[in-house]
């Protein structure tokens, strides 16, 4: 079974993004964002709108690790998935 990493790129049915945060009861999958308004960012200490799928545990068991990446930062996938 699927055990989630920050930074880690994966598939759960038909949607695919980067785990972005774990709890002990899920863990949030980034689908997409989209950039905030200068005015609207100077409020948060995020830059961007989040779309986040929460993926509970009881589901880990489908969802399919794709690989990770560096950081934050990057968007790049580093395939290591004949590791796991």
């Amino acid at each position: 079974m699927y055990v989630p990493v920050i930074n880690d790129r994966v598939r759960y049915k038909n949607m695919e993004g980067w785990v972005y945060c774990i709890t002990d009861q899920y863990f949030t999958l980034e689908l997409n964002t989209k950039p905030m308004t200068e005015d609207q960012y100077k409020h948060s200490v995020h830059k961007s709108h989040h779309c986040l799928l929460c993926v509970f545990t009881h589901f880990y068991d489908q969802v399919e690790y794709l690989g990770r990446r560096e950081s934050i930062y990057h968007n790049t996938i580093i395939d290591d998935t004949d590791k796991n």
